[in-house]
């Protein structure tokens, strides 16, 4: 049922309220994109990437626009045989958010899925991990951007490549011909395994 002018509850809205939405739907109609990669070798990989995508598209201010292709890979960084094999992916986002308050966001999505800090290259249930965000360079210890190692690993440079061929890294060039200079060695598209992106 429509209010009428005579409902007690409708009242002017302060001008003050109108000009901090206005002020916020400019934020909102200006949104920036940013590439998160996505990683899990322990548990029942498959869903804790579709939980990590999930939670992360109902963070407010931030919108998951794709999801890429599957991919199985060796484990980065240990000896050959001594963890599981990685499903890994990446997911494209629109967002309002600024750096800092999206990584605050990726370690929660993290520890909502319990991965444990112990070591460099241990073995995880959840690794996400902002790849870029827009053009900014940054080298803050706390986040740098683009992701220091983003250009030497295939298992990210793949996935992103198949959600945006066109896709570069700021002060690296192209991810497509990184990736094949590359190659993809040991980074196996899983055809039977797909994320959904959210409604």
């Amino acid at each position: 049922m429509k209010p009428t002018q005579s409902d007690p509850t409708v009242q002017p809205v302060p001008a003050s309220v109108v000009a901090t939405v206005d002020a916020a739907d400019t934020t909102l109609s200006n949104p920036r994109w940013a590439v998160v990669a996505l990683g899990a070798n322990l548990g029942n990989r498959l869903e804790t990437l579709q939980g990590a995508v999930d939670a992360l598209a109902d963070t407010p201010g931030l919108r998951v626009k794709a999801v890429s292709p599957v991919y199985e890979t060796e484990p980065w960084g240990v000896e050959p045989g001594t963890q599981p094999s990685y499903l890994n992916a990446v997911a494209l986002l629109k967002t309002t958010l600024p750096p800092s308050s999206l990584l605050e966001r990726a370690h929660a999505v993290e520890e909502a899925f319990h991965r444990v800090r112990e070591e460099r290259w241990g073995a995880r249930t959840i690794d996400v991990d902002i790849v870029a965000y827009a053009d900014v360079v940054s080298e803050d210890p706390v986040l740098t951007l683009p992701h220091p190692r983003a250009h030497q690993r295939a298992f990210v440079l793949a996935p992103w490549h198949d959600v945006d061929p066109e896709a570069r890294i700021p002060g690296h060039g192209p991810v497509a011909e990184l990736l094949a200079t590359l190659g993809s060695e040991g980074v196996a598209r899983r055809a039977d395994l797909e994320l959904r992106l959210p409604e």
